[in-house]
């Protein structure tokens, strides 16, 4: 079934997700368990592989509904293979010795799933030889990017003095990655159509939200040593992770997120299209990054709060402060670049944060944890506050916006199903 120019995102859709959130669970405890330069880049690594699997599954979902017909059955294929992945990724740059089949099994589902979205994209495109065409500008990267990662899995431990096998897995990861996002670019947007505005931008703000929640995962995981009762320390520390948190929710849904689905709705053909990729299929990335980043930070913290063994007095130790705030500070950024990309503006309370939070990492690593934490969520909820009062009348004509045009796409895709299921019924009713 065709997506609907109003369509929302369907239940199955939602389902799917929940492979992406075991995912960067994954990604974010393989990396707290060591806490180094190396680990952290392979934490960017397999996200930003990930990531682009998850731009050309938005893809697919642009053009067919994934709950309709036979497209769950092979999706739920893709989310055993995506869940296989997410399965390997702590193992996925280790040596394959002994029953050790880490990257092994990470390339075979890499390839698993970019099959399954390829089959269905050329089932949608049958009847359209300009799409399939432009999808043959993409072969190089599907091609190429399945076979990096093969080589990379078959790396030997011993290659020679010069290059050990973790360079030179850690680079054919990388290459893959250099190839992934400049086919996006260079293969341009003649060919492709986002039909749904509403669709795209609610996938992209659900898969952020789920990036959020694993934050509070992280919190949580933090807080919690061994079943012991909390400490109010503890629970001043958990509630502060909570604050910030839902500070930066409300940095990207409560202003910049529907302003942005109003300006792509507002585009057409390729400028919407090129939007649509720069801003969601680009932008997006570091801010799942910095979530990650700062998730990985506030464990780090909360978990030296909730040691009733650690004085309360002592600085944060360990890299618990740069993750934090370098997070935030990466998560701000990225939705100032999406800003600029879809709204054409900035906002200088956004700039002011970043100084701000940039200037407060020395002064933070000296202070006790706690406080630490209370520093960082006083910076995030300050801003919050400035830009409810000082955009306060672009927020309420913007809700007026808001509502007046999901009204109206919600008519069109009713519009729009009841012509596509008509045909259907009619002719089982002769």
């Amino acid at each position: 079934m065709p997506v609907a120019p109003g369509a929302r995102v369907d239940r199955f859709e939602v389902f799917f997700d929940l492979v992406f959130v075991f995912s960067f669970f994954i990604i974010t405890r393989a990396t707290a368990l060591q806490v180094n330069g190396g680990a952290l880049l392979h934490a960017l690594l397999v996200l930003a592989v990930l990531w682009w699997s998850w731009v050309v599954h938005s893809i697919v979902a642009t053009r067919i509904r994934l709950g309709e017909g036979f497209v769950p059955v092979l999706m739920t294929v893709g989310m055993a293979a995506l869940f296989t992945f997410a399965l390997s990724l702590p193992n996925a740059f280790r040596d394959p010795r002994g029953n050790a089949a880490g990257p092994i099994v990470a390339a075979v589902s890499y390839a698993v799933i970019r099959g399954v979205h390829l089959l269905l994209y050329l089932h949608a495109v049958r009847d359209s030889p300009q799409e399939r065409r432009q999808l043959l500008r993409f072969t190089p990267e599907l091609v190429g990017s399945t076979l990096l990662l093969g080589v990379a899995a078959l790396v030997p431990p011993k290659i020679d003095d010069l290059f050990s096998s973790a360079a030179v897995r850690d680079g054919l990861w990388a290459t893959v990655v250099l190839l992934q996002y400049s086919t996006g670019l260079i293969a341009g947007t003649w060919g492709w159509g986002v039909a749904s505005a509403e669709h795209w931008t609610e996938r992209y703000d659900l898969i952020l939200i789920i990036a959020l929640g694993e934050s509070v995962i992280s919190v949580g995981v933090g807080s919690n040593l061994l079943g012991q009762p909390p400490t109010w320390p503890a629970v001043a520390a958990a509630v502060l992770g909570i604050f910030f948190t839902a500070a930066l929710w409300w940095a990207h849904y409560d202003m910049i997120g529907p302003a942005a689905r109003i300006a792509l709705h507002a585009a057409e053909d390729g400028p919407r299209v090129a939007m649509a990729r720069d801003a969601y299929g680009y932008f997006f990335l570091p801010m799942i990054a910095g979530i990650i980043l700062f998730a990985l930070g506030a464990e780090m913290i909360v978990h030296q709060v909730a040691d009733p063994h650690v004085p309360q007095h002592l600085p944060a130790h360990g890299s618990g402060v740069p993750l934090l705030f370098g997070g935030v500070i990466c998560y701000i950024c990225g939705n100032m670049l999406f800003q600029l990309r879809t709204l054409r503006t900035l906002s200088w309370t956004r700039v002011a944060t970043v100084l701000l939070l940039a200037v407060s990492i020395p002064v933070a690593s000296h202070l006790p944890a706690l406080a630490a934490l209370a520093l960082l969520t006083t910076i995030t909820i300050g801003m919050v506050a400035a830009e409810v009062v000082v955009f306060d009348e672009g927020r309420r004509a913007l809700r007026s916006l808001v509502f007046e045009e999901r009204t109206s796409h919600e008519a069109h895709e009713a519009a729009y199903r009841a012509r596509w299921h008509e045909p259907h019924e009619r002719d089982e009713g002769e």
